[in-house]
């Protein structure tokens, strides 16, 4: 068997994780002391500390989950592993804020002459709220999923493609902490689309091999009159490499790895091609575009980096995922203010190069934290236009 993941670079991620975890879970200690003084405990400071340790022991598993899923009954995923993220989120995201409130609380107190003391009540307040916060990102948000219809111009498409329709589905990350029956739902709100083609951007699994057949099972399902064409993401390859893309063409979908197909409607046609993973080093896009261009072009690429290139290489549409647009980000403004801007250039939304034009699609899975705010899941369906004389 591989090694279940291969990352590029040299961070050691599950030991970062756990690191973060122990440093977040110290500045618990206050609002755990406070609500255990609260409730008439004794010796709530050793309580506080108590808790906190305890509550941080969970991430053991949660990091074994993310290097090598399994499925998990959904009673657990409800009942355990939501609500623990719920906390851990609260926790982690709340620690920047807890932290400097217990820099400057005894400091602010000490000047208006309330005395140099931690705001345990205060702390306590937010640290509340923010499991609120968690609990509706994990078990409302993920679950709401947004249908965008876009319209999306490209130069010289033939007037027997005009309108022709495209449903891109991506990041579906189907594995232990998804709830039961969601990847169907993405699947009948696809097919109720009736679209011409259907395509998915990677990353349908979150990691290992054990959650394939399934997704070629539920993916078998999705229909399209030109039907439906799949790219490889980088946790794609989180296992076998080639485990996935085999089950896939067995279930009827088209895996393009460093590949195009044309898709002919009257006399007009249309070049589909997909890029294979950057992350694992497969991705080939001389060899995927190579040639005179024979029509227009729609590029499936996981990663939006490659877009650049691509569009130096007359890619008219590409349609990438990979960031989830941060799952986390200010609502109505996710172009500008998501998570994803820390590590990403193209996160989300429409970008234009000369006559190339990229979508950054916002996924409908998670990983890491099973939770989304802002960034809502979606699924996008494109109509496509020919560009109209002096178009952008």
């Amino acid at each position: 068997m591989s090694e279940p993941i291969r990352r590029r670079g040299k961070v050691d991620f599950p030991t970062v994780l756990l690191r973060a975890t122990v440093v977040t879970h110290l500045l618990l200690i206050v609002p755990y002391a406070e609500l255990f003084r609260l409730l008439g405990a004794p010796a709530p400071w050793a309580c506080g500390a108590a808790l906190a340790a305890l509550a941080a022991l969970p991430i053991r598993e949660r990091i074994r989950l993310i290097v090598w899923d399994t499925p998990r009954p959904g009673w657990k995923v409800t009942l355990l592993d939501e609500p623990y993220f719920a906390h851990w989120c609260a926790s982690f995201f709340g620690a920047p804020f807890l932290a400097l409130a217990y820099a400057l609380g005894p400091l602010l107190g000490w000047l208006l002459g309330y005395g140099a003391s931690l705001p345990s009540r205060l702390a306590l307040g937010f640290y509340l709220f923010m499991v609120g916060l968690g609990a509706y990102a994990i078990k409302v948000r993920r679950r709401w999923v947004v249908v965008r219809r876009l319209e999306v111009e490209i130069e010289g498409l033939a007037r027997d493609l005009e309108g022709f329709r495209v449903v891109q589905l991506s990041d579906l990350h189907i594995g232990g902490l998804l709830p039961p029956g969601l990847a169907e739902r993405w699947v009948r709100m696809a097919n109720a689309e009736q679209a011409d083609l259907t395509v998915i951007t990677g990353d349908l699994v979150t990691s290992g091999v054990n959650f394939h057949d399934r997704i070629a099972a539920v993916l078998g399902g999705l229909q399209a009159r030109e039907g439906v064409v799949v790219s490889m993401g980088n946790h794609d390859y989180f296992g076998e490499p080639d485990s996935l893309p085999v089950k896939l063409e067995a279930a009827g979908l088209r895996v393009l790895r460093n590949a195009s197909v044309m898709i002919h409607r009257g006399e007009g046609s249309l070049r589909l091609a997909a890029v294979d993973d950057t992350w694992t080093a497969r991705a080939d896009l001389e060899t995927t575009l190579a040639g005179p261009k024979p029509a227009p072009t729609v590029l499936l690429a996981h990663d939006p980096n490659l877009f650049d290139r691509a569009s130096e290489l007359g890619a008219d549409l590409v349609l990438s995922g990979h960031t989830h647009a941060g799952q986390l980000a200010i609502p109505f403004l996710v172009e500008r203010f998501n998570l994803a801007r820390i590590a990403y250039r193209y996160t989300y939304g429409f970008y234009r190069r000369g006559a190339s034009t990229l979508y950054v699609h916002a996924g409908l899975g998670t990983t890491g934290p099973p939770g989304r705010l802002g960034a809502a899941p979606e699924l996008v369906v494109f109509t496509l236009r020919g560009r109209r004389q002096g178009g952008a």
